[in-house]
């Protein structure tokens, strides 16, 4: 297939501008480059009016010209790859065919251009620059800011809640794009909208997970695979209990948000009497304790209201004024819902999770929220 001289020119042009800049922000410019040339590859494919075998021609041709010219990383792959970045981003652009006459320093540049042929370059350099691409997005569009291949992964999933939901998080946790890959095999959108009711999950997709009151920490299960335990093994509470503290960092991020690791077995005494609690967490989000007791079984009423005890103490001796009330989160191997709202009150600050320590099935969590959304619906 032949493809015309302007449009083989204009992509070269684009790749030689967005390979010139170096130092912070490279990334980004490649993710913005290969949004335009998703963008170029989808308008030449509508001149074959809209025929499968023309879009294919146009991305093999392509392929064999820019592979020539740059070397790796332009194969009728990565190329397909960047046609689907622009189709499901669509609303985020075009931005880089419109910086030049929106910026004013693009402009002054452009003049100076004329004087000189030094600066014939510089315009495309600094149009493709993070900030100017930045500056100038559309109200209300949030601008790309993760690498390419945080985008090449989140292009693999197929519900745009969820894929916003993980852009978001991926940016404000600043996810590596293994740790990504992690959260997402984990279910962590699954596992936080099932703690929530329908405006929370709206919220979810639309601001990622915000933490402004107790139940925007919980989710349901915490999945623990990184512990290295077996659900076959015989382990005890306390096995539990130090293979947590080993992987400390891992389990932290498996918590979530604004959590400072302060104790394990943390001894407190009453009328004699000595008490320890498993794990003690503050988060500085919430501006609280979280308790952490830790149980293999299945949860009884004595563990709820031993942890009741724990809480009670921390709010009356060990917060400082001006913190909130400190949050009770006893992690069972398997919860009982009736047992838990049987023998607290609707305002006690303790919650029960249930833990597992092998992946999730995603479809059996899907499922799960698709049953919760129709039971809510039904109320």
């Amino acid at each position: 297939m032949k493809l015309s001289k302007s449009f083989i020119e204009d992509i070269r042009k684009l790749i030689g501008s967005a390979r010139a800049i170096v130092g912070r922000g490279v990334d980004l410019v490649q993710v913005h480059t290969n949004f335009e040339i998703g963008r170029r590859i989808v308008e030449e494919e509508q001149q074959g009016k809209g025929r499968a075998a023309y879009g294919k021609a146009v991305i093999k041709a392509l392929a064999i010209q820019l592979t020539t010219d740059f070397g790796p990383g332009f194969s009728a792959r990565n190329l397909a790859y960047m046609r689907s970045f622009y189709m499901q981003y669509r609303d985020r652009g075009p931005i880089l065919q419109t910086l030049s006459a929106k910026s004013s320093v693009g402009k002054k540049l452009q003049t100076a251009s004329a004087k000189s042929a030094a600066c014939e370059k510089k315009p495309a350099q600094l149009a493709l620059s993070p900030q100017n691409i930045e500056l100038h997005l559309p109200q209300g569009v949030r601008p790309f800011s993760l690498s390419w291949s945080h985008y090449v992964f989140l292009l693999g999933i197929k519900e745009a809640d969820e894929r916003r939901f993980y852009e978001i998080e991926a940016k404000n946790q600043n996810w590596v794009l293994d740790e990504l890959k992690r959260q997402f095999d984990t279910s962590l959108y699954e596992r936080l909208a099932l703690s929530r009711d329908k405006a929370g999950i709206r919220k979810l997709a639309q601001e990622g997970q915000i933490v402004c009151k107790p139940k925007d920490l919980l989710k349901e299960p915490l999945v623990l695979e990184f512990l290295g335990l077996s659900d076959q093994a015989r382990y005890s509470e306390s096995d539990l209990e130090t293979a947590i503290i080993n992987r400390i960092e891992r389990f932290l991020l498996e918590l979530g948000k604004g959590f400072l690791f302060e104790a394990r077995q943390k001894r407190f005494t009453f009328d004699s009497d000595h008490f320890f609690v498993d794990l003690v967490f503050y988060n500085r989000l919430l501006r609280c304790y979280v308790l952490i007791d830790l149980k293999i079984g299945r949860l009884s009423h004595q563990d709820l209201g031993q942890m009741q005890m724990y809480v009670n103490y921390f709010d009356r001796h060990m917060r400082a004024k001006g913190e909130n009330a400190t949050i009770g989160i006893i992690l069972c191997k398997k919860k009982n819902a009736s047992l838990v709202e049987i023998t607290l009150p609707g305002d006690a600050n303790i919650h029960a999770r249930e833990y597992q320590l092998y992946l999730p099935s995603k479809d059996e969590l899907r499922r799960k929220l698709q049953e919760w959304a129709g039971e809510a619906a039904d109320v």
